[in-house]
């Protein structure tokens, strides 16, 4: 009763650590961050080409959403790369733009992510009973659940080039002067 949660025992973590920093007891844990860093990394994915957007960068814009979304793809299918690349592009780009309290808070949710990714990576070994079930009850159990098991064997590849150019493009742009970047 108590592992399914239908008991009536007091819960023993707060709603904020709950969010930032779960305990992890067993794979549906695993699978909840990883829907999670999903759902974060989608949000990333759609602010960042709104704003870019409505600020003229289409193209810019558009490479920082695909690598979002596949990022947050990756994150989904719990891969370890993509979680850390997602977190120091949103890093890298907190340190250009500035930190405020929105940033802060996904940059908090996107640490969480490779917490989990990194001990689902020991999980699976680990398991005696099969991966939970991909919920597939509404519209966007099937965005976060079955989507990405289908588009990460080939996007994780077009995931890698697009997380080394823009990793690549943010350091330059915190290394090189501004007076340099203008010639």
């Amino acid at each position: 009763m108590e592992q399914l949660g239908l008991s009536h025992a007091t819960r023993t973590e707060g709603r904020l650590k709950s969010i930032f920093w779960p305990a992890i007891r067993h794979e549906t844990d695993v699978d909840n961050i990883g829907r999670q860093g999903f759902w974060v990394c989608c949000i990333v994915a759609v602010v960042n080409l709104v704003v870019s957007l409505l600020g003229g960068w289409y193209i810019a814009g558009l490479f920082e959403s695909i690598f979002f979304f596949l990022g947050g793809i990756g994150v989904r299918q719990r891969s370890r790369v993509a979680a850390l690349a997602v977190f120091i592009a949103y890093f890298l780009t907190a340190l250009l733009l500035g930190f405020g309290v929105i940033r802060i808070i996904l940059l908090g949710l996107l640490l969480t992510n490779i917490r989990g990714t990194w001990l689902s990576a020991t999980w699976r070994p680990l398991a005696t009973e099969p991966p939970p079930v991909p919920l597939t009850e509404t519209i966007w159990d099937n965005f976060s659940s079955t989507l990405p098991i289908y588009v990460w064997p080939a996007g994780r590849w077009v995931f890698y080039v697009l997380a080394v150019v823009e990793i690549l493009i943010l350091l330059a742009a915190l290394l090189i002067p501004k007076s340099l970047m203008l010639i």
